[in-house]
């Protein structure tokens, strides 16, 4: 198959399950509100080693935000609910209530596991603490040096996946590079969908333990490394590539996945130099999640 003369290969981006926190955080102004999203999603590329895999998944304009600042929306994904809770507080407490003008909301009001940050949080006030509404929702009040920090009862959890993926093959460095980057802007536009990894693209797919170091869980991809595909046996390189970006995407739910994919690959094959779409699976022995990405079209 092929689009926009690009080879889409007849694979599939093999995924797994994970617990997803979705939060609102607004501000005074965008910057304020995207400064305290990028805080609290820092070291949130890959459960490998981060404690969780988090990033940003939308702007959200002042028409649609319960106090009517521009709001980012943030996904912080963990194996556990119990280690969603921890790292809610903590990511929160740490890097969005130290943020100027900064307030937090449910971004998932509707899911059945409710985590109780915003009560947990008014303890910082040391019994200066006071309750309000904002749009209906309850609100927590905690004075603080610039004025007043507002945070949401509650933030909401549901069970998402995580390792969605593709493949961009280049002729070159930039020619991979320019479309990962194009393909992350047109996912960003999407609603339920995070890229945790930096700037939304892995310059180091890895695969799951090791062929000589016993001791570790993941290394380099070796298969998919273009500066050594003539030592390589087995290599999945063809001789006109010379750099592969990876793109992961976590999701609330499996159409989120499929869509972001999507819009996506279609981004990236209308850069010149783009040689091959594929996608990252270990035979089903990571994850129950497939997305094929033949079907996608």
């Amino acid at each position: 198959m092929e689009l926009n003369g690009v080879e889409i290969e007849d694979t599939y981006a093999e995924a797994f399950p994970i617990k997803i926190a979705r939060v609102l955080i607004t501000g005074a102004t965008k910057r304020w509100a995207q400064v305290a999203a990028s805080e609290a999603t820092g070291f949130g590329t890959s459960v490998i080693m981060c404690p969780a895999e988090a990033g940003i998944e939308r702007f959200a304009s002042p028409s649609e935000t319960p106090d009517g600042r521009p709001g980012v929306y943030i996904q912080i994904c963990t194996f556990g609910y119990k280690a969603l809770d921890e790292q809610l507080l903590e990511r929160i407490g740490q890097c969005v209530l130290t943020a100027p003008t900064t307030a937090v909301f449910n971004g998932l009001p509707e899911a059945e596991k409710q985590f109780n940050i915003g009560f947990k949080l008014k303890f910082f006030a040391d019994g200066t603490e006071s309750e309000t509404e904002i749009a209906g929702k309850k609100v927590f009040k905690i004075p603080i040096m610039e004025g007043d920090f507002l945070a949401e009862e509650n933030i909401g959890g549901i069970s998402g996946i995580a390792g969605g993926n593709f493949f961009i093959f280049g002729d070159s460095q930039m020619s991979a590079l320019t479309a990962a980057e194009a393909a992350v802007d047109a996912i960003a536009e999407l609603e339920g969908c995070i890229t945790p990894f930096p700037g939304g693209i892995v310059a180091s797919g890895s695969k799951s333990g090791a062929n000589k170091y016993a001791f570790m869980k993941a290394t380099a991809n070796e298969k998919f490394c273009p500066s050594i595909k003539d030592k390589v046996e087995g290599t999945e390189i063809p001789a006109d590539v010379n750099s592969v970006y990876e793109i992961v995407i976590n999701g609330i739910d499996e159409e989120s996945i499929k869509k972001a994919m999507k819009i996506g690959i279609e981004t990236a094959v209308t850069v010149p130099g783009v040689k091959k779409i594929t996608a990252g699976n270990y035979g089903g022995k990571l994850g129950k999640y497939q997305f094929k990405l033949h079907e996608l079209f």
